[in-house]
């Protein structure tokens, strides 16, 4: 699996951190994974919300490359939305396995039209600003909608890498991942955090 992960000016660090914390740690435990990743954005640096700057590895690839997207919130995301160049970016991931944002990350995947006719989250902040963008606003901590995947505030970063971790490989690695981390608030199966658009619970 090749994974994309999105950086952009003004970005929040933990949204991006907490699932890329989570995910890129297969590699590691699981030394067998066919797992590559790359830090993506506009730009050879990109400095976040809290003035801290980032050296990108990859400028403007085409996304259609990657099995997964990733994308971060941040304040800014309220204006990327109008951004034409964000968005013709975004949209060359239309075909991805798995579509995936945190927080407002889910307002530039909505703007691109990756949200259409799909339930999805945000920060509880932009409720009524992703709702143009999709089916339905779900107000959960994590929502599932097929290949889709959004978490809402800025901590559930954590959680939502744990929950597409543990969708793509199975319950005892999302737990060992967790265990790696000592983080001891996620649960494997069926968890009242998460709404899936599948079972529609």
């Amino acid at each position: 699996m090749k994974m994309a992960f999105i950086l952009f000016h003004g970005m929040t660090a933990l949204d991006l951190i907490g699932f890329t914390e989570v995910m890129t740690r297969l590699a590691r435990i699981r030394p067998e994974s066919d797992i590559s990743w790359d830090y993506c954005a506009l730009s050879t640096q990109i400095t976040d919300d809290r003035g801290l700057a980032y050296v990108v590895s990859r400028v403007k690839p085409d996304l259609s490359e990657y099995d997964l997207l990733f994308v971060p919130g941040g304040f800014t995301t309220r204006e990327l939305r109008y951004d034409p160049d964000v968005l013709t970016w975004l949209q060359t991931a239309r075909e991805a396995n798995h579509l995936v944002s945190v927080c407002t990350g889910s307002l530039l995947l909505g703007a691109a039209g990756l949200l259409e006719g799909k339930r999805a989250t945000t920060n509880a902040s932009a409720y009524e600003l992703l709702t143009p963008y999709c089916k339905e606003v779900v107000q959960a901590r994590i929502v599932q909608d097929g290949r889709l995947f959004t978490g809402s505030g800025v901590s559930s970063s954590i959680d939502l890498g744990l929950y597409v971790l543990e969708r793509l490989t199975d319950a005892a690695t999302a737990e060992r991942v967790q265990t790696d981390m000592s983080y001891p608030y996620y649960r494997t199966g069926t968890s009242s955090a998460v709404y899936d658009a599948k079972t529609g619970m």
